[in-house]
């Protein structure tokens, strides 16, 4: 599936190719905070796909639980992540897309969820909470 994505800003823009079934959301504290909520969706870039058409993020290098490292690659306007990709690794590599950059969001479906031991208690009961279409 072909995506096209920008930041909150539109300084930074990018296209991909993304297979939808890698589609997931990540529950796991450091995508709490990274995020500033309580889970992060994300999808992947097909190897050798990602194209930016315009600028380029800012790199926060991320150790995780796991000693693993990761690029957080984020607008330094706006702060909109973009992606996380392995640093330093060579071409092509597989970055991790923040889906609530990709224009085509929408026809994205969770396919997993991963580190639901951090899940937050209450993320299960939003379909119950009460809803308005838009903020009055």
């Amino acid at each position: 599936m072909h995506v096209t994505g920008s930041c909150h800003c539109g300084a930074i823009r990018y296209e991909a190719e993304v297979d939808p079934a890698t589609a997931g959301i990540c529950h796991c504290t450091d995508c709490h905070v990274l995020s500033g909520t309580a889970f992060r969706v994300y999808v992947r870039a097909l190897p050798g796909t990602f194209k930016l058409l315009a600028a380029a993020p800012r790199i926060y290098i991320k150790t995780a639980e796991s000693g693993a490292k990761r690029e957080q690659a984020f607008c330094e306007h706006c702060g909109s992540p973009i992606y996380a990709a392995t640093p330093g690794a060579p071409e092509p590599r597989i970055y991790s897309l923040r889906a609530g950059t990709i224009q085509e969001r929408d026809q994205l479906h969770v396919a997993a969820q991963i580190w639901t031991k951090s899940r937050m208690h209450w993320v299960d009961e939003l379909a119950s909470a009460p809803s308005r279409a838009k903020q009055e």
